[in-house]
């Protein structure tokens, strides 16, 4: 008996014909292959290796991470004149959001960082947050931005990034 195998393109050789005893075996070496990434992943947490939370992005440009019950949004609003605004969004149910934005956010365009010089929301606590966070514009033109945020108790921060030729 012969059955064919899910194709990953025109030129996969697993594509062709092949046994039951075939498809059994290829099957469990593509299990094999994705318990071997998971333990990797496994390996580095277990390390205490920690990589940046970077985010999802929506349609509009918002950019989304969930991390430790917590959700953080950033969606770009104003990147021309003299300030560059997002707006950020914090929810939760797990904590108190005491997070100071002014002192733990940055901005990094092409390599330079820019401390925020306003956050125009509500103050520490409760478990949603919303506001408006601002940095000086950066001189000359930007390709690359990103806002950087770090959380207490997070060993690394949430990373939003975006290309500002994708945003005009």
């Amino acid at each position: 008996m012969s059955e064919r195998i899910e194709s990953f393109g025109p030129f996969d050789p697993l594509a062709q014909p092949v046994s039951t005893l075939g498809v059994a075996i290829m099957k469990s070496f593509r299990i094999s292959k994705l318990l071997a990434a998971a333990g990797a992943a496994l390996a580095i947490s277990a390390a205490g290796l920690h990589l940046p939370a970077f985010a999802q992005t929506d349609a509009a440009g918002t950019q989304t991470t969930v991390e430790r019950g917590v959700t953080v949004k950033v969606t770009p609003k104003t990147l021309s004149g003299a300030v560059w605004e997002f707006a950020v969004v914090l929810d939760t149910h797990a904590e108190d959001l005491k997070d100071d934005l002014q002192k733990t956010a940055v901005l990094v365009v092409d390599g330079r960082e820019i401390q925020p010089i306003a956050w125009q929301g509500p103050g520490a606590g409760g478990h949603h947050r919303e506001g408006l966070l601002t940095f000086a514009a950066p001189a000359g033109a930007a390709g690359l931005v990103e806002v950087r945020i770090r959380r207490e108790g997070e060993a690394a921060p949430r990373v939003f990034r975006w290309n500002t030729a994708t945003l005009k």
